[in-house]
């Protein structure tokens, strides 16, 4: 059988199973990662995602980017700018306090583990690592056990916090490159076109794109069948206008989710739906194919890149957020609760496809490449199996505070 029908057969038997499957520790993510995992080891897969080649790298890069750009698309849309803007005390403290304490954590991390890095190398592995995963996150961020309050933090953390480190990690990208003399582009370029250019496409697009959308469904000129798909359609005319011009897909399709969100009001809830089922699929698509491809790549580990690792979802998570979270009033177990509950998945995956496809001969990329797979499974794995125990624990916890806590405030 091949791959793609491995693939189809584990997401048939998921699929059936799904129901009971639900809050377990198995998470998608799990079953699909490790199904690729088994696939790789079974087949003897030989092939790191650096070594690619140009057709196959190409296709996996795609798909990788188009499951990105629809998630970010989504989870800003569902977000919006309102949302933001309402209770964001601690949103705002994770966001703008903790990710980027929790890069120049990684960056510190990989001083002392990595020397054979040169500084925008450490960078680079620090941002590709941030990012947390809102699929991952969701056994936490849906059970109502856990406060309200906090629960929403989480969401928000992982819908945003992906978009907040795209721009960090391609002029991370483009700094190294310059340092190591590649006349592809500098730094200026940048800042100016992918950076800036992602912001002026995602802009336009989601303030004119929402706005359209919004008057169509009031005019009834497009079928209720097709609302949901017109928004997709949106995203990926977004993610790849951007590309076109040279400017990140991914920075357009987060600023557009958030600026399309006002005019679409609270039908955006209905119309992203199709969007993150779809974007679900591709994103099962990216774990498997990620699995099989870890296969060789964990040839490679080595003491060094597991501690590393160990830290990233430890240490280099919980510290930044208990910093932010200073003067903030929570209490201790909340905060070893939140800190905990930072999986890297999709996003950090898709970044490293970017990267290597960008710049696939980077020298200190062999040891980027096996320390983000080995990070992410990793978190797969322990943030999955310890979720259901973890929630009934911190739950049992939260009944016994009073009305007045901040974490129920």
């Amino acid at each position: 059988m091949t791959g793609l029908g491995v693939f189809a057969a584990v997401l048939l038997v998921f699929t059936l199973l799904s129901k009971r499957l639900g809050g377990t520790a198995v998470s998608p993510a799990m079953v699909f990662a490790l199904s690729g995992l088994l696939l790789g080891v079974a087949g003897g897969a030989d092939i790191r995602p650096s070594e690619l080649g140009g057709d196959a790298r190409e296709a996996v890069l795609l798909l990788a980017e188009l499951a990105l750009a629809l998630v970010l698309f989504a989870d800003a849309a569902k977000l919006g700018l309102r949302r933001l803007r309402s209770d964001s005390q601690l949103p705002d403290r994770l966001l703008g306090i903790g990710l980027p304490l929790t890069i120049a954590a990684g960056v510190l991390a990989a001083l002392v583990l990595f020397g054979q890095l040169d500084i925008w190398e450490m960078v680079l592995l620090a941002a590709l690592l941030a990012p947390t995963d809102a699929a991952l996150a969701a056994p936490v961020v849906s059970d109502r056990r856990v406060p309200a309050r906090v629960r929403d933090a989480l969401d928000v953390e992982a819908g945003l916090n992906d978009g907040g480190v795209v721009p960090v990690v391609f002029f991370a990208l483009a700094a190294t490159v310059a340092v190591e003399g590649s006349p592809e582009h500098g730094l200026a370029h940048e800042a100016l076109v992918i950076i800036g250019g992602g912001v002026v496409v995602g802009a336009v697009a989601g303030a004119l794109g929402g706005r359209v959308m919004a008057a169509a469904i009031r005019r009834r000129t497009v079928a209720p069948a097709y609302e949901q798909m017109a928004l997709a359609a949106l995203a990926l005319v977004t993610f790849f206008a951007a590309d076109a011009i040279g400017a990140s897909g991914f920075i357009a399709a987060f600023v557009a989710g958030l600026l399309a969100a006002a005019p679409l009001g609270d039908r955006r809830e209905r119309l992203t739906e199709f969007m993150e089922q779809d974007g679900q699929i591709l994103s099962f698509a990216v774990f498997f194919i990620f699995g099989v491809l870890a296969a060789s790549v964990l040839d490679d580990l080595t003491w060094t890149i597991a501690g590393y690792a160990v830290l990233s979802l430890t240490i280099i998570r919980t510290v930044p957020v208990v910093l932010a979270m200073v003067g903030s009033g929570l209490k201790p177990p909340t905060l070893a609760f939140m800190g905990w509950f930072g999986p890297r998945g999709i996003a950090s995956i898709a970044l490293l496809f970017v990267v290597i496809s960008e710049e696939h001969g980077l020298p200190g990329l062999p040891t980027i490449e096996t320390t983000v797979v080995a990070t992410v499974l990793l978190s797969i794995v322990v943030h999955g199996v310890s979720a259901p125990s973890l929630v009934a624990r911190y739950s049992r916890y939260v009944e016994a505070l009073t009305k007045e806590a901040p974490e129920l405030g």
